[in-house]
């Protein structure tokens, strides 16, 4: 898969309310780039949770999401991108 970034990398908000929509992106790649398994929720603007995934050590997965849905997880060390996929 190809991306097209979106944006610069920032470590996400760690609780409800604190997270990002990554620029009213569609899609966002999350890195986890700690020695520990982290929760990621992605919420609503209303900060209603639509959902929950844990990401492993070292771990990068590509949320799609609603661009004005937030994301933000359980420590700083996850880092996240706003992209396009290409391809």
């Amino acid at each position: 898969m190809k991306i097209k970034l979106l944006g610069s990398e920032a470590a996400c908000g760690v609780s409800t309310g604190n997270g990002s929509n990554f620029g009213l992106t569609s899609a966002v790649r999350l890195h986890n780039s700690g020695a520990t398994a982290r929760v990621v929720t992605v919420e609503t603007s209303a900060n209603v949770t639509i959902g929950t995934f844990t990401l492993g050590v070292g771990a990068s997965e590509v949320v799609q999401k609603n661009p004005t849905d937030e994301v933000f997880a359980a420590h700083a060390e996850i880092l996240g991108v706003g992209i396009a996929q290409i391809g």
